[in-house]
């Protein structure tokens, strides 16, 4: 069986999807969103934000399913904290713009990995509640 985090890469290597939506779309079984509604819901926050400034999309489709998941404002946000903290450790950066190399020349992550990361630190914190 294949792995969420390979189906969510995968989804981004379609070129269907961004990095928000591939993270989403692939737990749409446990929030309860239809693949249509979760879509729309990552639709602004492509390219970091929508700009290459913000945080990475894997990252912002990684909290959203925290908050519907874990349905508690405390642990969604301690989750968050942690696949943050490992998602630095693991590329270097939380922002498009650095993953990507803008400004330095130097790509840190490519987006299909960006989002099979996400949802690997994700398995693991919905792994423990």
């Amino acid at each position: 069986m294949e792995s969420r985090k390979d189906i969510a890469a995968d989804k981004k290597r379609s070129g269907k999807y961004n990095c928000t939506q591939s993270v989403v779309c692939t737990y749409t079984d446990l929030t309860g969103l239809d693949e249509e509604t979760s879509k729309n819901i990552g639709n602004a926050f492509a390219a970091g934000m929508g700009n290459a400034e913000g945080t990475c999309g894997s990252l912002v489709g990684a909290g959203m399913v925290c908050g519907m998941v874990l349905k508690d404002r405390g642990k969604s946000m301690k989750a968050m904290r942690q696949i943050m903290t490992r998602f630095q450790e693991r590329n270097g950066a939380t922002r498009c713009k650095y993953l990507k190399g803008i400004g330095t020349g130097k790509v840190l992550r490519e987006c299909p990995l960006c989002v099979s990361d996400a949802c690997e630190f994700l398995e693991e914190v919905l792994s423990q509640e």
